[in-house]
């Protein structure tokens, strides 16, 4: 039988460790999404989920690029061009290709190069130079990735990420694959 005294030892004991152990890592993920051609874009995006570490701020966005409206007018050149987030049904019917983790000075770099495609002067879409595949290129970039900036794949944007992929062995698929 244990005595008062010692109960209140191990107890103590016990809440000194647990006051010890360190508080839960926050992080958040940014996964690559591809969709395959439809009459929704864009077929590019990011979607970011965690946790800041500085403020504990969650996160749960998505971001892509793509022309304003799309018409032919897109096959001629320039036309408008935007940053807009998907919606849940939207991202649930793409692919998602592979995540990374970032830590927050990270997360900040993605977010200033969002901010940098959605305040881009107008005409600011082009199919050939600034569509949804570059601007995930730039942001793959940003967390890190090495990326093929003379890829043939920019009207690609499952065989884009699955390129990303390849170049970056160590990362995997979602399902637990290994780069091809």
């Amino acid at each position: 039988m244990m005595t008062r005294g010692l109960r209140l030892i191990l107890l103590s004991l016990l809440l000194l460790c647990a006051g010890l152990t360190a508080p839960a890592r926050a992080e958040v993920v940014v996964s690559f999404y591809s969709h395959d051609f439809g009459d929704r874009f864009p077929h590019a995006f990011i979607v970011m989920k965690g946790t800041l570490d500085a403020t504990g701020e969650r996160v749960d966005s998505s971001y892509g690029f793509t022309a304003t409206a799309v018409s032919p007018a897109i096959l001629f050149g320039a036309v408008k061009g935007k940053v807009e987030s998907s919606e849940p049904d939207y991202i649930a019917k793409s692919d998602r290709q592979f995540d990374v983790t970032i830590n927050d000075a990270t997360y900040a770099r993605v977010m200033a190069k969002v901010a940098e495609w959605r305040d881009r002067a107008q005409p600011s879409y082009s199919l050939n130079k600034f569509n949804c595949v570059h601007f995930v290129m730039e942001l793959a970039e940003t967390v890190g990735l090495k990326v093929d900036r003379k890829s043939k794949l920019f009207k690609k944007p499952k065989s884009f990420l699955i390129e990303v992929r390849a170049l970056n062995p160590d990362l995997a698929d979602p399902a637990g694959a290994p780069a091809p």
